[in-house]
C-alpha cells in the first residue's frame, strides 16, 4: 500500500481536470493490477469521473448542477462564507467524496473517454488536499 497527499489548486468554480496530476504522482509506481482510491478532504468540493473529450460536456454538467442549485435562494441559511456556501455543500452532497480507480496491467483502468476531475463548488480559486491511496498487487 502508498499513500500520497497531493494538493490542487482550482480556478474557481468547475470541472478541474486532475487525471494526468494523479498519473504524475504515480508515474513508474503503479502496480500490475490493484486499486486506487482518490479522497477529498473538503466539503464545498467533490470528484467526478467523467467524459474528458469534448469540453461542451464539461459545460452542460457544469450548468446542470448550477440550475440544480441555484445561489441566492431565499431559504439558504448557510451563508457564512458567502453566496456560495450552501449551494457548494448541496453540490457536494451529489457528487463524491471518494472515488475508487482499478489499476490494470500498470495503468490507471479508465474508459476511452473517461478522466477524473475535481469539482470546485466555490466561486474563488481554492487549495485542495486529495488524498491517494494505492493498493496492489
Amino acid at each position: 500500500m502508498k499513500q500520497k497527499v497531493i494538493a490542487i489548486q482550482t480556478r474557481g468554480r468547475g470541472l478541474n481536470p486532475i487525471t494526468h496530476f494523479i498519473e504524475e504522482e504515480f508515474k513508474g509506481e503503479l502496480p500490475e493490477h490493484g486499486l486506487l482510491n482518490i479522497f477529498i478532504q473538503h466539503t464545498s468540493a467533490s470528484l467526478m469521473i467523467q467524459e474528458n473529450a469534448d469540453p461542451s460536456a464539461r459545460r452542460d454538467l457544469e450548468e446542470f448542477y448550477e440550475r440544480l442549485a441555484p445561489e441566492g435562494e431565499s431559504w439558504h441559511r448557510h451563508t457564512a462564507e458567502g453566496p456560495d456556501d450552501t449551494t457548494s455543500h448541496l453540490k457536494s452532497s451529489l457528487t463524491e467524496t471518494a472515488i475508487s480507480i482499478p489499476i490494470t496491467y500498470g495503468r490507471l483502468g479508465l474508459g476511452t473517454w473517461q478522466g477524473v476531475y475535481l469539482f470546485e463548488h466555490r466561486n474563488q480559486a481554492q487549495e485542495r488536499k486529495v488524498v491517494l491511496t494505492l493498493l496492489g498487487f
